[in-house]
């Protein structure tokens, strides 16, 4: 099958005479007819990772790469006057995450079938996702990010179960997307969805819904808004909907492969990503007791069944449902869940592992951790805090359950597709086994005082950020000049990743150059990142970046040597530009908050240099690059975990006794940004520095805005910078994907 005969069949037309359009829906359905040649189901046991999120971006170029044909298309296309680029653009973004978790478990998807290993993906069909992020009088508003088309990826399958709720029932239906894995095999994320859904109940200039009305919104957005009960209480349908649909499968495809449900761990394994999917434990239970197994042998069942990655130190991310959330939604769990909590209550007097508290909440986490075969973190660092300090009460029951696997990205989309000029130099200088073997990147070492490869280097970059450029103006009107120096902050918008911090130095470098004191390079800070709705000080930080760009723009005096810039709505898309130009990337979570992180890995790989707390796994990257290849700062995380024991750390001093970050802070209501924001957000903001800072901003502010000069500053010296370049990129195999899904099969999964 080649692209000239499905534009033929298809369209009656050349490719030279045929629309992007038409080429394509043809290129997606010559793709699909190869993912289906390739898909396998070898092995007794299979893997089932189940999570909310699966952020999987744009497909095409992924896919056509991991089939070894890119090169080829992309050929034919110009031979007849056609731009793959181009192509892509008609493709919409599928709306299935937010963050990292969901971009991690995407990766997770590729490398489990570039590895050959028996194992799909399980998750919701989210119609519109979390939302589209757009900007008006620089505050945030979210309206719906409609993706799906009548011709795409999804494949609607004859797979369908009845799923019960408290009142009702509702059929679920199970949608597939092919995930090709680099010359393997095809796997499958397995999507559920529910025919009665009405995407007519949103309106299109905002995300409101009737919540209460499960059987018509149960599919329509990722993370409903929980300001209230009835979007809490849909979160609930949500997971459980997810979970019994794919507990369902789980069994089905279990039998059809021999099973007799006693011996269920010999044939699945399944892996719950993050507490979202907690209830396929006692839902697993029920099904299994439905079908005549005893209670004692279900939970046992399930037990060497089930293992759980916790995605977070944050207690409030670890999610606690109200008994009477669950009494409403899923009734017929609740015998099964008391039983679960009986027998914990009777083995452990310890009521810090209880999994339902005095409040009558239940603990999800710790249905994971006491019904699971595995407990991991996702960093060196995230897992010695889970085991001496946040979970240290489970990790005192089951030490054999806890173990690290920290994550990984996959070099295919975050290298060979969203930089093809430095995988193409890399490929020049050490060969293409680097695309298969990650670790084969160290080679790049022998280069290090090569002038003509550093140089080469340094073009690279220029090249990306030109590309972001040409990129920005062309989608979003925004003018970038590639000769400043690119300091890029890409991330969710949480108090905890600290934009505020990157917004509170932007304002004293703004004061800097007012005096007179102008940076040798134009400096360019660029920020990417969506607020959850319900999330208030987050938007406040949006709105405070937004002013200052606007601040700044304004400013003939500042603007030729400082810039700000808010991309809206940031997405894989946006990443894949954002990337490859960044010259210095911001890492700057409050030491011992982030688990991991994966940007900061796609950034390494791309020649990026690291401004960061040790912190995630920052703390890896600093190992493997050495000092003087990373700009660390702040608290260390066992002095900040110290200072929340204690409670001694109070805003309110740094402020009154450091003159400069005063200044700083008082600059976010001062007259100058009031003529471009509201008053009431930025007076927030200003007062919860002043009297919460739960997340440290000000402890940090002045040893964060030294090693940031420190890095302007060397900068500058553009071959000893190139260096530092290449060592963050010879040192990025580890954090290959394969390398994570690996270990895990070796140490938890033990797929054959």
């Amino acid at each position: 099958m080649n692209l000239a005969e499905v534009a033929k069949t298809r369209c009656g037309k050349e490719i030279k005479d045929c629309t992007n359009e038409e080429l394509y829906y043809s290129l997606l359905e010559m793709t699909k007819g190869m993912a289906k040649d390739k898909v396998s189901s070898e092995g007794k046991k299979k893997l089932y990772y189940i999570s909310a999120e699966f952020l999987i971006g744009k497909l095409l170029s992924n896919n056509l790469i991991n089939l070894g044909i890119y090169e080829d298309v992309k050929k034919v296309l110009e031979e007849n006057g056609k731009s793959l680029t181009e192509i892509e653009e008609v493709e919409p973004e599928p709306s299935l995450g937010n963050g990292g978790l969901g971009r991690l478990a995407a990766c997770f998807l590729d490398s489990i079938a570039t590895l050959g290993l028996n194992g799909d993906g399980v998750g919701l069909n989210y119609h519109y996702g979390l939302f589209k992020q757009v900007f008006n009088n620089n505050l945030q508003s979210e309206t719906p990010n409609p993706w799906m088309e009548k011709e795409s990826w999804l494949t609607k399958t004859d797979v369908v179960y009845p799923i019960s709720f408290g009142g009702f029932n509702l059929t679920s239906r199970m949608y597939d997307i092919d995930v090709i894995g680099y010359d393997n095999r095809t796997t499958k994320l397995h999507l559920f969805d529910v025919e009665t859904v009405d995407e007519s109940m949103v309106k299109d200039d905002n995300i409101n819904f009737d919540k209460e009305d499960i059987k018509r919104n149960l599919t329509l957005f990722l993370y409903p808004d929980d300001s209230d009960d009835a979007g809490r209480i849909l979160r609930v349908y949500q997971q459980y909907f997810m979970v019994s649909s794919g507990a369902r499968l789980i069994l089905d495809e279990a039998a059809a492969r021999g099973c007799n449900l006693h011996d269920l761990a010999d044939y699945a394994t399944i892996q719950i990503n993050d507490t979202h999917p907690t209830m396929v434990i006692p839902e697993l239970i029920r099904l299994l007791m439905e079908r005549g197994i005893g209670m004692d042998e279900a939970i046992s069942i399930v037990s060497k069944t089930c293992a759980y990655t916790n995605h977070t130190i944050l207690a409030e991310a670890l999610e606690k449902w109200p008994m009477h959330y669950l009494e409403k939604a899923v009734p017929q769990l609740l015998p099964i869940i008391y039983e679960l909590h009986n027998r914990i209550a009777a083995k452990y007097e310890d009521k810090s592992v209880a999994i339902i508290d005095d409040e009558k909440r239940v603990h999800m986490a710790h249905i994971d951790i006491h019904y699971g075969y595995s407990v991991n973190g996702v960093a060196y660092l995230h897992t010695e805090i889970l085991k001496n300090s946040e979970l240290n009460n489970f990790y005192k029951l089951y030490p054999e359950k806890f173990n690290n696997k920290t994550n990984g990205i996959t070099f295919r989309r975050w290298l060979l597709h969203c930089n093809p000029s430095l995988a193409k130099l890399i490929e020049e200088l050490i060969g293409p086994g680097f695309k298969k073997d990650a670790m084969e990147l160290e080679k790049l070492a022998s280069f290090a005082n090569d002038e003509g490869v550093l140089d080469r280097l340094l073009g690279v970059k220029t090249e990306a950020k030109a590309e972001l450029k040409n990129y920005l103006k062309h989608t979003q009107g925004i003018e970038l000049n590639e000769n400043s120096i690119f300091d890029i902050q890409v991330k969710r918008l949480h108090e905890y990743k600290r934009q505020q911090m990157n917004a509170l130095y932007v304002i004293q470098k703004y004061f800097e150059i007012k005096e007179g004191k102008k940076p040798s390079t134009p400096i360019t800070v660029l920020f990417g990142a969506k607020a959850a709705p319900a999330y208030v000080i987050a938007k406040d930080i949006i709105h405070l970046i937004l002013c200052l760009q606007q601040l700044i723009d304004n400013d003939p005096e500042v603007s030729p040597y400082l810039k700000v810039v808010m991309v809206e709505n940031y997405n894989v898309t946006l990443a894949e530009k954002l990337i490859p130009a960044a010259d210095i990337h911001e890492q700057i979570s409050l030491a011992s908050k982030e688990a991991s992180g994966t940007s900061n890995m796609k950034f390494m790989l791309n020649g990026a240099v690291a401004l960061g707390t040790m912190d995630g796994a920052n703390v890896e990257i600093a190992d493997l690059v050495g000092e003087d290849n990373i700009y660390i700062f702040g608290e260390s995380s066992d002095a900040v975990i110290d200072h929340y024991a204690k409670s001694d750390y109070v805003s309110r001093d740094f402020y009154e006794k450091d003159e400069d970050i005063k200044r700083a802070v008082d600059f976010i209501v001062s007259e100058e940004i009031l003529k471009f924001g509201q008053r009431e957000n930025l007076q927030r903001l200003h007062d919860e520095l002043i009297n919460k800072d739960w997340f440290m901003t000000l402890l940090d502010l002045k040893s964060y805005k030294e090693q940031k000069e420190k890095a302007l500053k060397d900068y500058e010296d553009r071959r000893t910078w190139a260096k530092k370049m290449l060592v963050n990129i010879s040192k990025a195999g580890f954090f290959s994907s394969d390398r994570t899904i690996q270990q895990y099969n070796d140490e938890v999964w033990k797929l054959k």
